[in-house]
């Protein structure tokens, strides 16, 4: 057996994008840094930067900084092709993403996420209130099965999703979670997809 093979890792030359804002969970974001490097997969922290090279954000629990220096704004479809996941965490962060300057258009993470569900092989993971960033565009949920925290099921069964009173639920490209506590089912299921997917 070749000697690269025995260090290989079954996540080896994934990329994983998660999106990322103030009031981030902090055991959820740091574990994610961590589970998915251990499998051998490139963790990107995308946000809007407002046209600053980096900010610096702060954690919602203990206010522990996170600096982030990759933006999405630019981020078009044929770059975001190349990532085999994108997630969108538990806490505050979907809601100041969803933020609009122009009510007349979805806001940037949201258009992100809109194309993101226009590729199919791009897993997308959506966890607690991170469903908030789908909120306004409820076509890319309607009629499947989802889970959520409990303030928002009112708002996905809204969106004609299929409410599911379970910690993880796996619809094709789609994975969702309940709450950020659940994060190491969320991304131990993320993972396991990941890897059924490389090896299909």
């Amino acid at each position: 057996m070749p000697e690269t093979a025995l260090w290989s890792k079954p996540l080896d030359g994934a990329r994983i994008a998660v999106l990322i804002e103030s009031d981030f969970y902090e055991p959820e974001i740091f574990y994610y840094q961590h589970r998915f490097a251990e499998e051998g997969a490139q963790v990107d922290f995308l946000t809007r930067l407002w046209g600053q090279p980096q900010i610096t954000f702060t954690g919602h629990e203990y206010r522990a900084p996170l600096a982030v220096d990759r933006s999405f704004e630019d981020l078009g479809e044929q770059e975001l092709a190349l990532y085999d996941a994108l997630i969108v965490p538990s806490g505050m962060v979907a809601d100041r993403l969803r933020y609009t300057e122009d009510v007349t258009r979805l806001a940037p993470a949201t258009q992100l996420l809109q194309h993101a569900f226009s590729q199919p092989h791009l897993l997308k993971g959506i966890i607690c209130h991170g469903m908030w960033l789908a909120s306004s565009i409820p076509d890319s949920v309607k009629g499947r099965p989802v889970t959520c925290h409990n303030n928002l099921i009112g708002d996905v069964r809204n969106m004609g999703a299929d409410y599911r009173d379970q910690d993880v639920v796996v619809d094709g490209d789609l994975v969702t979670g309940r709450t950020g506590q659940h994060h190491h089912l969320f991304a131990r299921t993320v993972i396991e997809v990941l890897r059924q997917r490389r090896s299909a």
